[in-house]
């Protein structure tokens, strides 16, 4: 039977403890007992997700709002592509949904970009938003059994997130006419970090584009549809992960 994985919210050498909500879930929704053994996530350090892993840890303890766990031998864990996603600020109920999804499907990071579409609220409000990005990323990620954190930094200029990522880098575009994202991914064998682009609601004006290209950036697109920026979002990992991880 599959274990349930969880994020330590304390680590002390051979022991690991949830505290708060993620100690209420556990004891009242799953019914957990001394003895019970799950997945810990230990040393997930946002900024330092490779030090991550999985070990065994089984319940010693529980008390009201602390679960505390004694951690045994490490848990093997599947290799992921390393994929970085610059997803341009847009609607925030429909950005959530993207950042969940996107987790799941094993991001290694999502950058949010200011782009020249992105509404003037919306792009004042996302600062104050991306610690609520990331609290849905660590519950996404203990959902999909994930050992890292997909790292959030704070919202920024498009200018200042071209030269972040590292490796094959793609932007997404519906003006895109030749080339697909699978044409790309097909002379991408053996790659181990990618980095796509997804624009606003509107998407990326010529200029944003002409940015791209100038950084060496490669557009493609999702095919001959109009896809909303949430779901271009979630295609487009879901090809990666599928056809590189």
């Amino acid at each position: 039977m599959t274990r349930r994985r969880w994020i330590a919210d304390e680590l002390s050498g051979n022991r690991a403890a949830l505290t708060g909500e993620h100690a209420a879930h556990l004891v009242r929704v799953l019914r957990a007992r001394v003895g019970q053994e799950f997945d810990i996530v230990a040393d997930s350090a946002i900024d330092s997700p490779a030090s991550s892993k999985v070990r065994r840890g089984r319940v010693t303890s529980i008390a009201d709002g602390r679960v505390e766990f004694d951690l045994g031998e490490e848990v093997p864990d599947a290799v992921r592509v390393d994929i970085t996603l610059a997803l341009a600020v847009f609607k925030f109920d429909r950005m959530e949904w993207a950042i969940e999804k996107c987790t799941e499907l094993g991001v290694s990071r999502i950058v949010p970009v200011i782009a020249r579409r992105t509404d003037a609220h919306l792009a004042a409000a996302s600062v104050a938003r991306a610690d609520r990005w990331r609290r849905i990323c660590r519950q996404a990620a203990e959902q999909s059994r994930r050992v890292a954190l997909p790292e959030i930094p704070a919202p920024m200029k498009l200018s200042q997130a071209l030269s972040l990522a590292e490796g094959l880098r793609v932007v997404l575009t519906e003006s895109e006419s030749q080339t697909r994202l699978r044409d790309v991914l097909d002379s991408a064998t053996g790659r181990s970090e990618i980095a796509l682009a997804i624009g606003p609601e509107g998407g990326w004006t010529e200029d944003e584009l002409q940015m791209f290209q100038q950084s060496g950036w490669i557009s493609a697109s999702l095919g001959g549809t109009i896809l909303r920026a949430e779901t271009a979002a979630i295609a487009a990992t879901a090809v990666v992960a599928s056809l590189l991880g």
